[in-house]
């Protein structure tokens, strides 16, 4: 997957600081890989999920139509597990504050959340990249439950 990905990357991203005209740039698409991680996590294409991923990227990044097209088949046809968030974590270090990184553990919670069913291999990715940026263990849980809770 880090493969497919990373040649994403390279025919669509521009240096961090410069932003493409379509508003894409390499801290979107980072979250985004995140996010695809969370929908693969579970070896289970749930469509629930991918309508989540779509709905999270429209709300969360301007991405225009050809791009959330572009990653959204990716996630389809890539089905095996990043042997390193790094790459994606390092951007995300890098160029988020705190509450930017919140909001990415937030929904990965959501995508985790929306086919009802929270599989150990989603909470555990989750956990995973909540340790790479930095986020709090209390601050880990409550975005859990606050998910959680607001999708019943």
């Amino acid at each position: 997957m880090i493969r497919s990905i990373r040649n994403f990357f390279e025919s669509k991203i521009t240096p961090e600081k410069e932003e493409r005209s379509s508003g894409v740039n390499s801290l979107d698409l980072a979250c985004a890989a995140l996010l695809i991680e969370v929908i693969k996590s579970d070896h289970e294409l749930d469509q629930r999920e991918t309508n989540e991923f779509l709905s999270v990227l429209k709300a969360t990044f301007e991405i225009d139509a050809d791009d959330l097209n572009e990653l959204a088949e990716l996630a389809e046809k890539e089905a095996h597990d990043a042997t390193s968030l790094y790459e994606f974590t390092r951007l995300i270090n890098d160029g988020y504050d705190y509450p930017k990184k919140m909001l990415l553990i937030e929904n990965m919670w959501r995508i985790a959340f929306s086919d009802d069913d929270l599989d150990k291999y989603e909470e555990h990715l989750i956990r995973r990249v909540s340790e790479l940026i930095y986020i709090s263990h209390s601050d880990f849980i409550r975005t859990k439950l606050n998910v959680r809770n607001s999708e019943k």
